[in-house]
């Protein structure tokens, strides 16, 4: 194992003078590597205990969406913390070509926990990361202990947000890495049988004032999953909810509601 990076370890070190009570978790964070068919993916891990799987957001990376605001450090007390850099962002590759996106971003996870020989875990994601966390869900139920969708509900087959993902960069011939991993996206959009199909436990946390997301995602979830709790980050929006206390602390009592 090589040690993480010189800026995310200063960004662990600088959430630690932030946060005292974050900097006695179980151990500092390690980074690796592994080979998914092809495409370098960057990953680290942090503490023992039942294995959850963190799913940074679009635009973001592992460090910066989990150990900057101090949710992996909190995690890591009571749990095997796996967060790793979605493939066209942070340390891992960035394929320029459109198929390297879309379910692999989902079977990536999937590789993640076979190289770990993990068998469940619990799956969190935001943003960007809660679309993985929601298809992986609805796809993999077999791998899953229980799910957390934070600052997303349901990309629903054939809504206006599934159209809008996929319109990101299309007529920008130099389109890079970034936009495609994001138009791809629109292929994650699950259908509402595929929604009322999933049997694991899930939540729903957002930004209070998040009010694109909670109209365009989370409402119509909520119409067809009236058993997932949905709880609002007090004065947070979509950028500033994963800064929240509240946010991560709302992560580990799911956790440990549904922990074994």
């Amino acid at each position: 194992m090589t040690r993480f990076p010189c800026l995310l370890t200063m960004l662990v070190a600088l959430m630690g003078t932030a946060h005292p009570g974050l900097a006695h978790a179980a151990d500092k964070p390690t980074v690796e590597t592994f080979d998914a068919s092809g495409v370098k993916i960057s990953y680290f891990v942090q503490g023992k205990g039942e294995p959850v799987v963190l799913i940074h957001g679009w635009l973001s990376a592992a460090g910066i969406n989990w150990a900057l605001p101090g949710t992996s450090d909190l995690l890591a007390r009571d749990y095997q913390v796996i967060a790793l850099d979605v493939r066209g962002h942070g340390l891992s590759d960035k394929p320029a070509k459109e198929e390297a996106y879309g379910p692999e971003l989902v079977e990536d996870v999937v590789r993640l926990l076979d190289r770990l020989k993990i068998k469940k875990a619990h799956i969190v994601g935001y943003s960007m990361g809660g679309i993985i966390a929601g298809n992986f869900i609805a796809r993999h139920p077999d791998r899953v202990l229980s799910g957390t969708l934070g600052g997303m509900g349901w990309l629903k087959a054939g809504g206006i947000a599934q159209l809008g993902f996929a319109q990101i960069g299309k007529n920008d011939p130099n389109c890079r890495s970034l936009a495609i991993c994001g138009r791809s996206l629109a292929k994650l959009a699950l259908t509402e049988d595929e929604v009322k199909s999933i049997r694991v436990p899930v939540t729903v946390l957002v930004g209070d004032k998040d009010d694109l997301i909670k109209k365009l995602y989370v409402e119509p979830l909520e119409k067809v999953r009236k058993d997932w709790p949905v709880i609002e980050i007090k004065d947070a929006n979509h950028i500033t909810c994963i800064l929240k206390h509240q946010f991560r602390e709302e992560i580990a009592a799911w956790l440990k509601k549904n922990t074994r």
